[in-house]
């Protein structure tokens, strides 16, 4: 570079007349400031060529080159980001899919337990109604014969009165009671009371 900075002074002291002269119209055009055009031209290009490519270069470069592996970093992170995400989704999945089936064996269960329970209480119930039917079966059994000896009593008494009142004379109670009996298991029998 220094070479290069002493190249540029000499330069410039030996061709200061023609680099700054322009007395006789425009020098682009005069064939005898061609040459001094040509230096500064070089001189110039030169110069932004080094700038450039020792300066400008190598930033542009190394942005570039942070730019594609920051893009390529990204790129896999969010491929690692939706593996995951999908693995993740499919444990999600799976999870409500054990979950339906759990509360499907619930239900099931609680449904089966209930109808059981049902089941249960039904037969206790009906159990509970046999009984109740035969003590009441046994009580109107009961009833019927206490009815029957009652009503053979009172109609023996009743008929005693009336064969008494109607014929004025003392009647034989044992012999109307047998009577009574006699007409009542003969009427039972008939109804089919018992």
């Amino acid at each position: 570079m220094k070479n290069f900075c002493f190249a540029f002074c000499l330069a410039t002291f030996i061709f200061y007349d023609k680099a700054f002269g322009s007395e006789a119209g425009m020098p682009q055009l005069n064939p005898k400031y061609w040459v001094s055009q040509v230096f500064w031209l070089i001189l110039t290009f030169s110069i932004f060529y080094l700038i450039i490519w020792k300066i400008f270069l190598p930033k542009i470069t190394n942005s570039i080159e942070n730019r594609k592996s920051k893009t390529v970093n990204d790129i896999n992170e969010a491929q690692k980001l939706k593996e995951n995400a999908e693995k993740k989704l499919k444990e999600y999945n799976l999870i409500i899919e054990n979950s339906h089936k759990e509360a499907k064996n619930i239900i099931e269960n609680g449904r089966k337990k209930l109808e059981q329970d049902i089941k249960n209480k039904n037969k206790k119930f009906n159990g509970e109604i046999e009984k109740e039917l035969i003590s009441v079966e046994k009580e109107i059994q009961d009833l019927k014969k206490s009815s029957t000896e009652d009503v053979g009593k009172i109609a023996a008494e009743a008929s005693g009165e009336i064969i008494k009142q109607v014929m004025d004379a003392d009647v034989n109670k044992s012999n109307v009671s047998a009577v009574v009996e006699d007409l009542i298991k003969k009427k039972v029998q008939e109804n089919k009371w018992l």
